[in-house]
């Protein structure tokens, strides 16, 4: 027997024949809803994300300086890259050390001479001991013992700070496009609780670094203070604003090299004559005794610059100086003068036997 429809069956039946027997999808209010990102305003962010992206684009560039240098370094193949570039707080980076960690910190000398806080370099035990084990004729292999409890020895902590100094200088190669920058002493901070030169709610830049050596990986973090880096780019920004597209800047240059080339000191020595005098009349040479250059009294005097025979004149006083009053230049003497040079050359082994 066929099964028969109620009314509400048919209606129902009957409204989706004329919807296409399509269902209408119900809407969710919970996936419409835009989400965003929290804020807090009781931390704003200072560096802009133009500034972080400079950041990345110059450690993009330190990665490949420090990877090609390292390679030759400690004889095994060196991989660095950058994992993240973000602005943190500093006790958000001093939370994570612990009591046996070390770091390495050096001042930057500006082109305006302003302190500024240091430069801050931290890495991972694991790498850090193997590039020891590297520097010390090992295979940097073999970190036995190695966790958060493990403490560097002394000869260790030397040989960390000439690693990290290794470091340390590839900052200047990578900062050298955009500004020119002096180091000061680097210093081995042995406890970080004890480190007071950051403040604890400073802003901070952090570039994290994954370093591979051989078989061993780890992390270098690379720690920058806000202040230091607002600096920073103040000065490049203030160059790129002096600079002129049209090249006039490159014409400055070449006046300013010139005006110092002018303002140099030379030399100028007036040569009356040579002649040569055997050794046994320079030792009985007395007071009162006279030199004949063979030369008539009012020939020329050659006057040399830098050494060079440059022009020539007569001798006489001015303002009850001896004085030289120039007549013309001097290309003759100036080949005379090399002649004379290379046989005094000539001539000294003779004199010395």
């Amino acid at each position: 027997m066929a099964e028969v429809l109620s009314q509400s069956q048919i209606d129902a039946l009957m409204k989706e024949m004329r919807s296409g027997g399509k269902k209408k999808e119900e809407k969710n209010p919970a996936a419409e809803e835009k989400k965003y990102r929290k804020y807090d305003f009781n931390s704003p962010k200072k560096i802009t994300k133009d500034k972080i992206k400079l950041l990345k684009g110059i450690y993009d560039n330190y990665s490949r300086i420090a990877s090609s240098r390292l390679n030759g370094i400690l004889r095994v193949g060196c991989e660095l890259t950058v994992l993240t570039v973000e602005e943190q707080r500093f006790y958000e980076f001093s939370n994570v050390l612990s009591d046996n960690d070390i770091f390495i910190t050096q001042k930057l000398k500006l082109p305006n001479q302003t302190s500024q806080p240091p430069i801050l370099m931290h890495i991972n035990q694991a790498p850090i001991l193997s590039m020891i084990d590297r520097l010390l004729g090992g295979d940097g292999s073999d970190l036995e013992g190695v966790d958060s409890n493990y403490s560097y020895t002394d000869i260790e902590i030397e040989l960390y700070r000439k690693i990290m100094g290794y470091f340390l200088d590839f900052n200047l190669d990578a900062w050298a496009n955009y500004i020119h920058i002096e180091t000061d002493n680097a210093y081995v901070e042995e406890n970080p609780s004890l480190f007071q030169e950051i403040s604890l709610d400073e802003t901070i830049a952090i570039i994290m670094l994954d370093v591979v050596t051989g078989v061993t990986e780890g992390r270098i973090t690379v720690c920058i203070p806000r202040t230091l880096l607002t600096e920073l780019f103040s000065i490049i920004d203030s160059r790129k604003h002096t600079i002129d597209p049209s090249g006039s800047d490159l014409t400055d240059s070449k006046a300013i090299i010139m005006s110092k080339i002018k303002s140099s000191a030379l030399t100028v020595q007036a040569d009356m004559g040579r002649v040569d005098v055997s050794v046994r009349d320079i030792r009985d040479l007395q007071v009162g005794d006279i030199i004949d250059l063979e030369k008539p009294k009012d020939s020329e005097v050659f006057l040399r610059i830098g050494g060079e025979p440059w022009l020539k004149g007569r001798l006489g006083t001015f303002k009850k100086n001896s004085a030289v009053l120039i007549s013309g230049r001097s290309e003759e003497e100036k080949e005379t003068g090399h002649e004379i040079e290379e046989k005094e050359k000539m001539e000294e082994p003779a004199l010395a036997e």
